[in-house]
């Protein structure tokens, strides 16, 4: 009997999974099973990133500035700096200024326009005969009133595109009522650069640092804060730096160089070269193709260099005292061709 029970027990077990196994297998394929979740539908991804316009170095300024907007010529323009001339239009919107002596102590600027192109400049004078020197590493276009048949023939051989005054029948010319005559020839800056929009715009003429602490100058030089510069015993400039502006702000004559809206020039890179100065027929000649010495202000320092000119074509070349080319800060430039001997150029620190 005891064995008979202990095989009876394993035997009602198994009766019971059995029994068991098929209601498991029937629950799970009854209807009552839940239905798999869906998977929830994503969108799909996109970057809001824009890529930053391109741009490209002024080829006059050393500036960025946004691709394609310097693909027009240079403008350099003979302007009167006669007291009865001042204040002249659109002075302040040049990329790079020359200052020169003229017969009778005076000054005249060659300016030259690029990377901004106003409606109009002035007032506009006659071509000096060191003008061609100064002018043709830049192409382009040139605007002068008239001048000694020699000198504008010296222009015209240059290959630059010219408008003149005196025989102007383009309408580019107008005279203002601002200033009185001779002072007042107006010149339609933009239109003359739109009728000539294809002409190729200037190679860069000078090295540039990337900004105003990285140029030469001011990472190698001496601490000045004027500049003053005499041509003749009738015209004395000064240079007064301002680092509020990161510039150097001008005087004329121990007055404040103005625009017509009553702002004072500025520079951000002061050139002094010394220059030989020949006369010929009372009319003097800054001798450019050739070499001297230099100073070269940026960021509120200065620094001894020598500038170098060896064909009419070439630019100006800007080197320090170990040979190495200098760099401008990026910016406008102002140079000023102080002569020897007649002229000086003091730095005060």
């Amino acid at each position: 009997m005891k064995n008979t029970a202990r095989t009876a027990r394993p035997l009602r077990a198994a009766g019971l999974l059995a029994l068991v196994l098929p209601a498991l297998l029937l629950s799970a394929c009854s209807g009552s099973t839940p239905a798999p979740s869906s998977t929830p539908t994503s969108k799909a991804w996109t970057s809001d990133y824009v890529a930053p316009a391109a741009t490209e170095i002024a080829p006059l300024t050393g500036l960025s500035v946004e691709g394609g907007s310097s693909a027009h010529p240079s403008l350099a323009a003979k302007i009167d700096n006669h007291v009865a001339a001042r204040p002249q239009v659109a002075i302040d919107r040049t990329d790079v200024v020359f200052e020169e002596l003229v017969e009778g102590g005076i000054t005249r600027y060659v300016a030259v326009w690029q990377s901004s192109i106003p409606d109009q400049l002035g007032p506009v004078r006659s071509i000096r005969p060191m003008d061609p020197d100064i002018i043709a590493p830049f192409g382009g276009l040139v605007a002068y009133s008239g001048g000694q048949q020699r000198f504008v023939d010296a222009m015209n051989a240059t290959g630059q595109i010219s408008a003149i005054f005196d025989y102007d029948t383009s309408g580019l010319f107008s005279r203002s009522s601002a200033t009185s005559a001779p002072h007042n020839v107006i010149l339609a800056a933009s239109e003359f650069v739109n009728r000539n929009a294809s002409v190729a715009p200037p190679a860069q003429q000078y090295a540039y640092a990337s900004t105003l602490a990285a140029a030469s100058a001011a990472t190698d030089g001496t601490p000045i804060s004027v500049i003053n510069t005499r041509f003749s015993n009738s015209s004395a400039r000064s240079w007064t730096w301002n680092a509020e502006a990161a510039a150097y702000l001008r005087a004329q004559d121990g007055a404040p160089d103005l625009t017509p809206e009553g702002a004072q020039l500025k520079a951000t890179n002061v050139v002094v070269l010394r220059v030989d100065v020949t006369v010929s027929d009372s009319i003097p000649k800054t001798e450019l193709i050739a070499s001297g010495e230099a100073s070269i202000s940026s960021g509120g320092k200065t620094l001894a260099a020598t500038w170098s000119k060896d064909a009419q074509t070439s630019p100006i070349r800007l080197i320090d005292a170990n040979g190495v080319t200098i760099r401008l800060a990026p910016g406008n430039t102002w140079f000023q061709l102080v002569p020897n001997g007649t002229g000086s150029a003091d730095l005060v620190p």
